[in-house]
């Protein structure tokens, strides 16, 4: 019996390996109460993200946002996004619209910076969620927008250059680090 279990198994491996598989696959289940997408490259699974209507999250959203109001004692500013609740902004985490002499890019707001002198009521700005709103609390944001690549993470605001570290390989890092 085991040996035509193998037998079996052996003709279904052969069988599979004949079949050409396409570099890369998605595959979308929105059956029953979840949503699934699944990234399969060379026929191995790379990338598994499930959605559930009842847990949504808003974190890595990014939104264009309006300033409600700034309150200077807190050093903070509430943002109007289109949520039931205003977001939170801290003044560490406002991109200083001050350029940075030697790189071009925004400094990060420094502890001397009031929040006044950086965003004004009325003002429309670009966010991105940080931490999902809590009961009473909206969500926290920041000015500091990322947007993660498989390998890559692009961070407009950023000088900073960093390679990830799921490429082990030191020829591949060169590589990348020559090509940025």
């Amino acid at each position: 019996m085991r040996e035509y279990a193998r037998v079996k198994h052996a003709r279904c491996a052969t069988k599979a390996a004949e079949i050409t598989v396409s570099k890369s696959v998605i595959v979308v289940n929105a059956d029953g109460p979840e949503t699934r997408v699944a990234l399969i490259e060379e026929g191995i699974l790379s990338e598994l993200h499930l959605e559930r209507p009842h847990e949504r999250s808003t974190v890595g959203n990014i939104y264009k946002g309006k300033v409600l109001r700034v309150l200077p004692g807190m050093q903070a500013a509430f943002v109007d996004i289109g949520e039931d609740k205003a977001a939170f902004l801290y003044v560490g985490d406002i991109a200083n619209p001050k350029h940075d002499s030697s790189s071009g890019l925004p400094s990060r707001s420094a502890r001397g910076v009031n929040v006044s002198d950086l965003v004004r009521p009325g003002q429309e700005i670009l966010v991105q969620v940080v931490k999902d709103p809590i009961s009473t609390k909206g969500a926290r944001i920041t000015t500091y927008v990322s947007l993660p690549g498989r390998s890559v993470v692009f961070m407009p605001t950023v000088s900073h250059v960093g390679i990830s570290r799921r490429i082990t390989k030191d020829r591949h890092r060169r590589r990348l680090r020559r090509i940025v």
